[in-house]
């Protein structure tokens, strides 16, 4: 099978990602083999192969927004944990990998249904190879069921930009009617507007893309701008998905007292030493850590009932450098997805 392999991180305009023949993979104790259709490309991926984040072992195949169909099972695993009774999942299924391969299932967290804080969590594409790959390998509890309802392109985008933007959403605190402010207009937050209208909220995007602010004005936003300038109105909550510290100041400096301000992102820039004025009169600052299975579960049924449209540019697999590029530049609307199968 072919798949794209980092052995060295370097700056992706150096093509860092090579295509290699590899032997299809065998499924282990619990796991699914997967016949890849489609993987969405992250901002998570560009950080790995530049190097800005460390996988425990290189080389290694990124990807982890992948949907494909299931073609082989390996040897049960014993009895799980209740936590991760999951339905029956059979040959010819449609399903999606997310960034959370695994946990432990037995710690704490696990225990109460917040596995993605597990200490022993492993990653999509970054503990175990990835779906820029004809095939890959998954932990059967934890891949999610397609519905018929989403076409692969549809779906891809979903399983990271769409499953950890909901959960960021749900930690800002956001009530219906209330006034967001979105920071950064790539992927994630595409599919966020869509949801915080089915909300009846008003949103205001912040991004220094004219093409990305004129994107957001086509999805919606009541405002778009660059984080320079000011929202029409004060903010009541704010999600922050560009990786750059010091927006955490201006997302203050933007919200209401009492208002909330959420970190998307697995990497970002230091953030700079601020007066203490900035998150004075009760503002609270949270990140996010990547997503629960409970929260992809109810984003795919929101992405349905809500109408969500990921806004896709589709790449043939053995393009993934360009596609990463591209993302690099800020060249495309809404997210990049490789064509596997």
């Amino acid at each position: 099978m072919k798949a794209f392999r980092l052995h060295t991180p370097s700056i992706i305009e150096d093509n860092p990602l090579r295509l290699e023949d590899m032997p299809l993979p065998k499924p282990g104790l619990g796991q699914v083999r997967i016949k890849v259709m489609m993987c969405g490309v992250c901002h998570t991926d560009l950080h790995l192969a530049e190097g800005e984040i460390h996988p425990p072992e290189l080389p290694i195949t990124p990807g982890h927004q992948v949907v494909g169909i299931i073609d082989a099972f390996g040897p049960p695993l014993p009895t799980p944990p209740q936590s991760y009774s999951r339905g029956n999942l059979q040959i010819g299924q449609r399903v999606g990998v997310p960034w959370l391969y695994s946990t432990c299932g037995t710690c704490e967290y696990c225990q109460k249904g917040r596995e993605n804080l597990c200490p022993d969590a492993r990653f999509t594409g970054f503990h175990s190879d990835g779906g820029f790959a004809e095939y890959m390998l998954a932990d059967s509890r934890f891949v999610l069921p397609i519905p018929e309802a989403l076409s692969f392109e549809q779906a891809a985008p979903l399983l990271c930009a769409g499953i950890v933007g909901y959960r960021s959403l749900r930690k800002a605190d956001i009530l219906p009617g209330e006034q967001v402010g979105l920071f950064g207009f790539g992927a994630s937050a595409h599919l966020c507007i869509q949801v915080l209208h089915h909300w009846g909220c008003k949103v205001s995007v912040f991004t220094r893309s004219f093409t990305h602010q004129e994107h957001a004005r086509q999805l919606g936003a009541v405002w778009s701008g660059s984080a320079g300038q000011n929202p029409a109105v004060p903010l009541d909550r704010a999600v922050i998905f560009a990786p750059t510290g010091a927006l955490v100041i201006r997302a203050l400096e933007c919200v209401r007292p009492g208002g909330t301000v959420a970190i998307n992102a697995i990497h970002m820039s230091d953030i700079p030493s601020f007066a203490y004025n900035k998150i004075y009169g009760e503002r609270t600052l949270r990140s996010v850590a990547n997503a629960t299975y409970q929260d992809g579960e109810e984003f795919l049924a929101l992405a349905i009932s809500a109408g969500i449209q990921s806004t896709v540019n589709v790449y043939p697999l053995n393009e993934a450098n360009r596609a990463l590029q591209d993302l690099k530049a800020s060249r495309f609307n809404g997210e990049a997805i490789l064509k596997v199968n």
